[in-house]
């Protein structure tokens, strides 16, 4: 029990000096999440009041199975996005946007809990960074364009981001002036205070702010719209229809593939950063138990998917959090906001709300510094990046799930089918062969070509293989030797050994010789057991380049 449920290991073994440090860093968290956990709900469109549900459970359940001493689960910007997008596309509304949201939530903790439980964790390697960044930059703007008629007191439609983007702006001449000045005031503030008092949570004093500047200056009664009843209490254990599950099985599983895959990313290097800077060790497939159980218990108790939230870990470990008992913390006191202060929220101005949202997309989910590195270091990547904002922006958020897994997969494919396969030259009064392209006044030797395969020979790559030793004999130059550098080649296949054989064949008919340098023991034993060492002659297999050339002058 103590392996997955590590709680009953470490508290019976809890200092109680650590206490205080616990208990402040779950109070400021809290100050910092409750806030922006209202505009998340508002992004997933669920009621407000789910996302602080979320936030507890995720929390407190958490707690219980992680191994993390830092980390602070719950819901955040790019979570919300993702279930926002799924509840757009399938067009539900109010306690039906809540149970689709909360079966998403529930989805995604299974399907954390089979990664952990079969060790699928690698299967999150196929969303290439370049894509995540570009998709959550594009649902960020996504969302931004949603929220601008909550700062204007207009509306918008449109089955994409362009088009609702252009009905609000066709809308501005309905503007009601007051919303704006509320919508406007609430984004000076928020940005004012990120950038000249980082310190200072921005999202509690503007909510804090919102409420009071409503109740003292009526700003229902002056036609700004409010966020409307938020009830006291808490939330029952409830599980969604099963015809949720069933109508929109499809959404389901794409918002909760989605959500994987982006918090297992974002849980797994967290928890590893923030153990090697505290000398402690944590259990990336335990975490990923605690943050299947801590969905579970979200979708349970009717809230929105949750994961290691960045902000508020680095807020938790700053505050000095020792142990898991700050999560605990921050649990409880956001049922205690439940309980006695969530009829205040009822006050919040819509504007502010929209505000506190796309303060938290913009600066949490647009990565521009990565962006610029993209652009700098690999321009495909760059604009895989940016294919993918497009495509977020242009067919949805849920429909971008589905166009990021799917230009990952096609970059995939291409980097695999086209490995590079440079001619070498002999760096002058060495025995060590080079990349020409790099180094082009290295040594070459007539009739002689040395091409070195970087990556592996198998079904994807063995047909890219043959062309370009069939380039080298379409560009005219003469040839009696080929030497193929096998040092980058690490795995082999059938297919792969069979191309082997067939160059063999194809150079002995042009009366050009091949020789293989540098092959790796298990590439080698492939050769062998398929009989190609024989043929080729074991004389012609060379530990070094040097030797496969001088053998062959």
């Amino acid at each position: 029990m103590t392996r997955y449920l590590p709680i009953i290991g470490w508290l019976p073994r809890y200092d109680r000096r650590w206490l205080r440090a616990d208990v402040t860093a779950g109070i400021a968290v809290t100050a910092l999440i409750v806030p922006k956990n209202l505009g998340y709900a508002g992004i997933a469109g669920v009621p407000l009041e789910n996302g602080l549900y979320a936030a507890a459970a995720g929390a407190i359940v958490y707690a219980l199975f992680c191994t993390s001493r830092h980390i602070s689960t719950g819901p955040s910007s790019s979570l919300a996005a993702v279930a926002g997008g799924a509840v757009l596309f399938t067009g539900v509304v109010g306690a039906d946007a809540a149970q689709l949201v909360a079966a998403i939530t529930l989805a995604t903790g299974v399907l954390f809990l089979l990664f952990a439980l079969f060790k699928l964790g690698w299967i999150a390697q196929f969303l290439s960074k370049a894509v995540i960044t570009g998709f959550l930059a594009g649902a960020a703007v996504d969302v931004v364009i949603g929220e601008l008629p909550k700062l204007t007191g207009t509306s918008s439609s449109g089955d994409n981001a362009w088009r609702e983007l252009w009905t609000w702006i066709k809308g501005l001449g309905d503007v009601h002036w007051t919303t704006l000045l509320v919508g406007g005031v609430a984004l000076a503030v928020i940005l004012t205070l990120r950038f000249v008092a980082p310190a200072v949570p921005g999202a509690l004093v503007l909510v804090a702010g919102g409420m009071l500047a409503a109740w003292l200056f009526d700003l229902g009664d002056h036609g700004v719209a409010l966020v409307g009843h938020v009830p006291r209490g808490l939330p029952s254990p409830e599980l969604p229809p099963w015809a949720v599950f069933s109508d929109h099985r499809a959404v389901i599983l794409v918002a909760a593939l989605a959500l994987l895959l982006i918090g297992f990313s974002q849980t797994a290097g967290d928890a590893r950063a923030f153990a090697a800077r505290h000398r402690y060790r944590v259990d990336v497939n335990q975490e990923s138990i605690a943050q299947g159980m801590a969905n579970v218990g979200a979708g349970v108790f009717q809230g929105m998917p949750v994961s290691t939230s960045l902000s508020a870990s680095s807020l938790n470990e700053s505050a000095g959090a020792r142990t898991p008992v700050a999560s605990l913390v921050t649990g409880v006191l956001v049922l205690l906001t439940l309980i006695v202060l969530a009829p205040l929220f009822s006050q919040l101005p819509k504007a502010v709300l929209g505000a506190v949202i796309i303060d938290a997309v913009v600066f949490g989910m647009i990565d521009l510094g990565e962006l610029r590195r993209l652009h700098r270091v690999t321009r495909f990547d760059f604009w895989v990046a940016i294919a993918a904002i497009v495509g977020v922006l242009s067919a949805g958020v849920l429909a971008g799930v589905v166009i990021g897994v799917a230009l990952s997969l096609i970059w995939l494919v291409y980097v695999a089918t086209r490995p590079p396969m440079p001619l070498l030259g002999r760096e002058p009064g060495t025995d060590v062969f080079r990349d020409l392209a790099e180094h082009p006044g290295d040594e070459t030797f007539p009739g002689v070509a040395v091409v070195r395969l970087d990556g592996g020979l198998f079904f994807a790559t063995a047909e890219a293989l043959e062309d370009r030793i069939r380039a080298l004999s379409d560009d005219g130059t003469p040839l009696r030797l080929l030497v193929l550098d096998m040092e980058g080649v690490n795995f082999i296949d059938s297919q792969g050994a069979s191309k082997i054989t067939e160059l063999r064949l194809l150079t002995e008919s042009e009366g050009v010789v091949l020789r293989l340098a540098r092959v790796k023991p298990q590439v080698l034993s492939v050769l062998r057991l398929d009989g190609i060492v024989d043929e080729l002659g074991a004389d012609h297999v060379h530990g070094n380049v040097d030797r496969a050339v001088e053998a062959g002058a």
